[in-house]
């Protein structure tokens, strides 16, 4: 297995009504909530056996179709691209949840079995009632976290990263996260914007077989990485923007997982702002490129005060604090602007 020179911290004694998010915020860094929600039902069946957890999630499914992937044996359990990038290695496919764990359960001791995945159903809108033996209390921080499930066999999500802060609870079997600082986004080669597995730009180095011929720089994120085996029952902090990479290590596999941003619901996912950057500035000529450069540090990566403050407060407008008003005045100027 590949080897980061890490290890994520533990933390110890963690209950789901007790969780620690102010000492994790403030740390920026990962954490392993040791053994945070071992109680949950939903662990506890997955202990007994993998028919009891699949009886479990059964038990509370409402028969809505869900969305997932499915890959032949060829593809190893890795959601990923054709050769050359154009495509997607695996199809997406709709159905019940009970025929996908039907099919997980038929090839449950084959050694290379078809890849199934389903990710990120929204826990409230498929498997009503889940929740009550098994959740994390947010509500306690005022935060908004529906929870999400990932069902699947051995399955590899390659190395991406998402806006939110995330944690993620190990339900049944055991999963391996490698997890990378967002600085180290060259040294990780992130692939096509799209199409992409997940709907995130994943790298498109094969943790299992990596080619440093061919990617020598990923020798420096692998020096900057961290990594964990978390068990049933066991859940981890992965802050935003950290790049991480995660294993299905069983035949039978379910995460479920709590992701929240830092920003209320009126401010865009950043990744607009990306896009736009790309079509207006990237292609511009080198002097302009820099000059846009100390604009942005100047407006956007500086101090949130700073290109305001030697304006009265009432000239300021989009250079001071943006609440919910402005930030429908902006939606709408730059919708009008975009579609001149």
């Amino acid at each position: 297995m590949l080897e980061v020179a890490g290890k994520i911290r533990v933390i110890e004694g963690c209950r789901p009504d007790m969780l620690p998010l102010d000492e994790l915020l403030a740390a920026g860094q990962p954490a392993l909530l040791k053994g945070m929600v071992r109680d949950w039902e939903l662990v506890q069946a997955g202990l007994k056996s993998t028919r009891s957890a699949m009886t479990y999630l059964r038990g509370h499914y409402n028969g809505k179709p869900v969305q997932y992937s499915y890959g032949g044996p060829q593809i190893a359990g890795r959601p990923f691209y054709n050769e050359d990038f154009t495509e997607l290695n695996c199809e997406v496919r709709r159905g019940g949840l009970d025929q996908v764990l039907e099919e997980i359960a038929a090839h449950v001791d084959d050694a290379h079995p078809p890849t199934y995945y389903i990710a990120s159903l929204l826990i409230d809108g498929s498997l009503p009632g889940l929740r009550v033996g098994n959740d994390l209390d947010f509500a306690a921080h005022g935060v908004q976290a529906p929870p999400s499930i990932w069902v699947g066999n051995r399955v590899t999500a390659s190395c991406h990263y998402d806006e939110p802060n995330n944690i993620a609870c190990c339900a049944v079997g055991h999963r391996r996260f490698t997890l990378f600082p967002p600085e180290q986004i060259s040294n990780l080669y992130p692939g096509p914007l799209e199409p992409t597995p997940g709907g995130q730009a994943v790298s498109v180095i094969d943790f299992a077989d990596p080619d440093f011929e061919r990617y020598p720089r990923f020798r420096e994120a692998l020096a900057a990485g961290q990594s964990a085996v978390l068990e049933p029952g066991d859940a981890i902090f992965i802050p935003s923007m950290w790049w991480h990479h995660v294993q299905g290590l069983d035949a039978f596999t379910v995460l479920v997982n709590y992701w929240w941003n830092s920003m209320p619901a009126y401010m865009p996912a950043p990744m607009y702002a990306l896009y736009h950057a790309l079509w207006a500035i990237r292609d511009r000529p080198e002097r302009e490129k820099q000059a846009w450069r100390d604009v942005f540090d100047y407006y956007v990566f500086g101090p949130g005060s700073r290109a305001g403050e030697h304006l009265p407060q009432a000239a300021r407008n989009l250079l001071g604090p943006i609440d919910e008003n402005l930030a429908r005045q902006m939606r709408a100027m730059l919708i009008g602007k975009l579609n001149r």
